[in-house]
C-alpha cells in the first residue's frame, strides 16, 4: 500500500474513501433524505482538494513533512486515541450493564463494542507491545569467561 500511494496522497485519500463511504450510505438509506449524498460527496471534494493543496505548500515552504506532524504532536495524538478509546469501551460498558439490567434487546451492539474494543487492545499489545528480549549485556558475565593460559 505504501509503495502504490505517496505519502502526499495519503491523507486526501482516506477523506476520500470515508467521505464516499458516508455519502453511500445515506444514498442507499433513500427516503426523502437522499439528497444529502450529493451535498456529503461535494463537501468531501472540496475536503479532499483544500488538503492536497495546504500539504503541498507546506511540503515546498518546508515546514511540515509530508505527514503534517512532528514528533510531539504525534505523541499527542497517540495519547488522545488512546482515552478516546477507553472513554467509547466505557460508555459501551455502561451501556451493555444498562441493557442488561432492563433486558432489552439492544444490548448486543454495545457487547460487540465491548469485544471489538478489547480484541483491538490485546491486538495492539501484541503488535506494538515489548519486543522480545536480547541476551543481557552485563559488564559482571565478562569476568567469568575463560581465560586462555599459554
Amino acid at each position: 500500500m505504501t509503495t502504490f500511494l505517496r505519502p502526499r496522497l495519503w491523507r486526501p485519500a482516506g477523506i476520500a474513501v470515508a467521505g464516499t463511504a458516508f455519502a453511500v450510505a445515506w444514498l442507499v438509506r433513500g427516503g426523502s433524505s437522499w439528497f444529502l449524498a450529493i451535498v456529503i460527496e461535494l463537501g468531501t471534494i472540496i475536503r479532499v482538494v483544500t488538503v492536497y493543496i495546504q500539504d503541498g505548500r507546506r511540503i515546498k515552504e518546508g515546514t511540515l513533512p509530508p505527514s503534517g506532524r512532528d514528533e510531539r504532536q504525534q505523541a499527542i495524538n497517540t495519547r488522545s486515541r488512546a482515552l478516546a478509546g477507553t472513554v467509547a469501551i466505557a460508555a459501551a460498558f455502561v451501556g451493555l450493564t444498562v441493557a442488561v439490567a432492563i433486558r432489552a434487546s439492544w444490548w448486543w451492539p454495545c457487547a460487540a463494542i465491548v469485544g471489538l474494543g478489547g480484541f483491538a487492545y490485546l491486538y495492539g499489545q501484541s503488535r506494538f507491545g515489548i519486543a522480545e528480549e536480547g541476551p543481557a549485556d552485563d559488564d559482571a558475565n565478562s569476568g567469568s569467561e575463560a581465560t586462555v593460559t599459554s
